[in-house]
């Protein structure tokens, strides 16, 4: 069906969803990166697929947004799991320039469903406001961001490059997008 395969690597934190802060040094994001790829790949060779993408979740991608250390760590386990691995990360992230630095192709992402700060990361789920529950107010900013370049957070509009707008697909209206 033309479906790409990607790994969607985590903090271990199951109880959470990987959507809890855990502290990991790079060494340990780099090794569970890898081992999260690695696993999948041997998983889709079995099944006549490969691999096409990288993209941290949670809290593991918001970490690695802002910090360089783990976000060269995690783009170095993608380069050295496949150099031929996409890395998808937050819109103008350490994360997107790690990948970069590396030699492999970053993908910046922007959200349909979530708020933005005035720097351009998203607003912990911690606040009350930081998922866009309204279908309809999610559509308006995919299609804003999509054709300005822009997306409104905290304070005023914050220009935002979006090679890929995530919908959340654990939200139980995802279908209606």
């Amino acid at each position: 069906h033309g479906v790409a395969v990607g790994a969607h690597i985590s903090l271990p934190d199951l109880q959470g969803f990987g959507r809890r802060e855990l502290r990991v040094s790079p060494d340990e994001a780099y090794a569970m990166s890898l081992y999260q790829i690695g696993a999948l790949q041997a998983i889709a060779r079995a099944q006549g697929v490969r691999v096409a993408h990288v993209k941290p979740h949670g809290a593991l991608y918001n970490m690695a947004a802002k910090d360089r250390a783990l976000a060269d760590a995690i783009a170095r386990a993608v380069h050295d799991a496949d150099k031929d691995l996409i890395l998808v990360g937050l819109a103008s992230s350490e994360l997107v320039r790690a990948a970069e630095a590396v030699g492999l192709r970053a993908v910046h992402e922007a959200f349909a469903d979530r708020r933005y700060e005035s720097d351009g990361s998203l607003t912990s789920r911690r606040e009350a406001d930081a998922v866009i529950h309204d279908v309809d107010a999610a559509v308006a900013q995919a299609v804003h961001i999509a054709t300005s370049g822009k997306v409104d957070g905290r304070g005023g509009a914050i220009e935002i490059r979006a090679d890929t707008i995530c919908v959340h697909g654990d939200r139980p209206d995802a279908g209606v997008f």
